[in-house]
This record gives structure tokens, sequence and C-alpha cells, in this order.
């Protein structure tokens, strides 16, 4: 089935109880046995079912398969959120003393997590100098676990050469693991480029609606964790949490999903709840269409921008011109995303002056919401991050980061338009004190 019949069918039919058409809210937290022995062999992971939400629920079930379908990998477990979701899937790899090889164009968070968190676990993360993967495979060594990139860079923009990243990773037979959030299953599918594992932030464009937090890991199944027991012992050495259970004995290809759910979701707990997995589930029936909104919505916005005199620069993979233009081609079928940045004249006062300004589009730090949202990286997403490290991550002081809407892009244009002018209007006014000289990673001018 195509992207469109997998987003409303995958994973369910009818309710088999009460032939229901609506995926059902399962709002329980425990399921009865039918005996001691029924009771044992679910915890010993020999029969399929469900013994406690914390670790699977029928609703988050039907959310897996969906969102494993719609991926094109084997398995999928649902958690908390798409921080969990990342934090599962490389811990599901790393031990200390071993390290993660990252390109450096990250969302904030994540790159907290890879340059401060893991690091006090005795986990280091190697920050490639970009996202090319000669840079990346540059800075991989005998102690490298995995590879991660995001497929298309949050607020950079970047689209990642998956499958460069993919060899150069196999090449040194570890996994590349890919953030899928931005474009989503419907304009990329990282695991037909070869990578091993996608992560999805589920919040933003597939639930679409900024009502649910959610994360999800999708396993490809084709990674062999089990012609390397040296490097990846977890999988293929008995748990003694499972009474000496061997992952890639017992569950085959599935291993990796299975591992996650039964070490680090069970134990750690982040579980996504029932409630938001139906929500989820609603947002993702109608993602394919939405997505065609936002991404069309969005070549007019940087069109617009582009031919305005008020705007510094504009970076938008769609443009000819774009150093991502290729990887557009490529990777996302022509279609760039609904995420760009741009600059307004006037560097960091006048690009405090538009955000101030905005009406319609509103200021909050999410993404990949029905409605346009605009961000200012440097102040929050990524202000944590050093002045160096905003510019290798695709942040300036001035950088507008806009997630472009399905709302009527005259309107969405409009406000654009009354907020550049305030903006200019403000500066004729209240001359800035002290001009901050910025240069963004690719100006598109």
């Amino acid at each position: 089935m195509r992207i469109e019949t997998l987003a409303l069918h995958a994973g369910f039919d009818l309710d088999p109880t009460t032939r229901a058409l609506a995926v059902p809210l399962y709002q329980t937290v425990a399921y009865g046995f039918d005996s001691s022995e029924h009771a044992a062999a679910l915890f010993n992971l020999e029969v399929d079912g469900h013994r406690y939400s914390r670790i699977s629920n029928p609703t988050n079930n039907v959310l897996e398969v969906r969102i494993a379908a719609m991926e094109g990998g084997l398995q999928a477990l649902s958690v908390a959120s798409g921080q969990a979701a990342l934090h599962y899937a490389v811990s599901n790899i790393l031990r200390p003393g071993r390290n993660l090889v990252s390109v450096p164009q990250l969302y904030g968070t994540t790159h907290s997590m890879f340059a401060h968190y893991l690091p006090d676990l005795g986990i280091e993360v190697r920050f490639a100098d970009s996202d090319r993967p000669e840079d990346v495979e540059s800075v991989i060594d005998d102690n490298t676990r995995g590879v991660y990139c995001e497929s298309v860079g949050n607020p950079a923009g970047n689209v990642a050469d998956i499958a460069g990243l993919a060899a150069a990773a196999h090449r040194h037979h570890v996994p590349l693991i890919v953030d899928n959030t931005v474009p989503t299953p419907v304009l990329l599918r990282p695991i037909e480029h070869g990578a091993d594992i996608v992560v999805q932030s589920l919040t933003k464009f597939l639930g679409g609606h900024g009502t649910s937090i959610g994360g999800a890991i999708i396993d490809s199944g084709r990674f062999p964790w089990r012609d390397f027991p040296d490097r990846f012992p977890m999988f293929s050495e008995p748990d003694p949490s499972y009474q000496g259970l061997v992952y890639t004995e017992h569950f085959g290809d599935a291993a990796f999903i299975a591992r996650c759910r039964s070490v680090h979701l069970r134990t750690t707990g982040a579980a996504l709840s029932p409630f938001n997995a139906f929500m989820l589930l609603q947002g993702i029936e109608t993602v394919a269409v939405r997505v065609d909104r936002h991404v069309e919505n969005a070549r007019h916005v940087a069109e617009f921008l582009r031919r305005d005199p008020r705007v510094q620069w504009v970076s938008y993979a769609g443009f000819a011109d774009s150093p991502q233009y290729a990887m557009v081609q490529k990777y996302l079928g022509g279609r760039a995303c609904s995420l760009l940045t741009f600059g307004v004249r006037d560097g960091y006062a006048g690009g405090v002056r538009f955000y101030d300004a905005l009406k319609l589009v509103k200021r909050v730090v999410n993404l990949g919401d029905c409605k346009s949202l605009a961000c200012h990286p440097a102040s929050t997403t990524h202000r944590q991050m050093s002045a160096d490290e905003q510019k290798r991550a695709g942040v300036t002081q001035e950088t507008i980061r806009l997630s472009i809407g399905i709302e009527h892009v005259d309107d969405i244009i409009a406000d654009l338009d009354q907020a550049l002018e305030a903006a200019v209007d403000g500066a004729a006014s209240h001359p800035r004190a002290a001009p901050v000289s910025c240069t963004p990673l690719e100006i598109v001018s």
C-alpha cells in the first residue's frame, strides 16, 4: 500500500469484538492473566500479549505497527517523546568506553544530550566537521558503535546524504541512526537509502496539531547484530534480567526493538500514554495531505522572502542555487521541507523587532504544527550552545526559523510582510546601539 493508505489502515482493520471502525483507546494500566502459567509465559517473553501498559498497550501497538509500515521498517517502539526515542535508540548499542559519531547539524536538546549527558555516563560523542560522509567517516574508530544524523537538520535545513553515511557506517560494521522528524516518511524513508534505525518525534508533523507529545524508534531489521558479537554483545549474550534470554536467538531480526522494549522502556519507563497514542493516530491519518500543503506554502513564503529587500538572506533547500538542492532532488523527490530560516536586515536587532511583531505566526519552539510557527533559535532551542557550536549547527544570532503551516498562504505572507515593515520602522525610530556581525552557514541571496 502507498503511504497515504498506510497512514489510515496499517495495523488495524476493525475491532474484533465490537467491529468499531476507529482504533479503540485502551486507557488501562494492567491486563488479566488466564493462569499463573500464562502470566509466567508473558513475563518470560515466550508468548505475545500485554501485561502492563508501561511496556505495551493495544492502542500503542497500532501506532507502532502503523509508523513501522510508513517508514518501511520491521518493527517500531512508541515512547513518551522524541528525546526518549533518541535516548533509547543510542543507549541500546552503547556502553561506557564506546563512542557515537554525529553530524554537527543537530536540534539543540539533541546536542545537549550528546555533548553533556552521555559523556557523564562514560559515552563519548564525536562531532564531525560537517555532514559530508567523508568527514563523518574520518572520526570513526574501533570504539565507534553507531553513526547519527538528522535526515533534514533542525534548524539548519541541510539534507543528509543518507546513502553515503550508511555506506561509511557499514564499512566500519556499525549502524546508521537517522532522525526523520522533519520530512516524515511522506517525503523521505531513510531505510530505503540504507539507514538501520530511524527515530521520530511524533509530536511534530506526524501528530500535526500540537496536542500530544510522543516519539518512536523504527528498526529496519537489516543490521546483522549477530555477525558482530564483540561489538554488540548485548544482543548475542544471555540477558540475566530475562533468565538468560539471547535477543538475536529469540527474536531474530527483531532483536533491536525487543531489547529497547524489554531493557530500556521496561526499566526506565518513558512510556507513551495510550491517550497520546490515540491522538497521534488521528494526526497520522491526515499527514500526507497536510505535508503537501506545508511544502507548497513554504515554497511561496521562501520566494516572497527572497524577493524582499528587507530580508538579508534566506536558507531554503528548494532554491535551485541552494547547496542542498541536489540532495532535495535525490532524497525528497524535489520537494523541500516546510522548515526554512532567514535573517532580517539590521541583524539581531532587526530580527527581534520582526519576531516581536508577528501576529498570525506564533512565537513558539515547536515545529510541524498545522499552524505557522516562528522560533529564534539562538535565544531558545540552541541557547546553551557556544557561538561556534551554533554556527556549525546552522544558527546565527539573527536567524529566524519558520515552520510553515497550512493556513492560506496569502495570510501567512501578509503577517510576515507587516512584521518586516515593523522591523524597518523600528530601525528608523530606534537605531540599535551595537551592530551584530553574523554570517549564516548557507546564504542564498
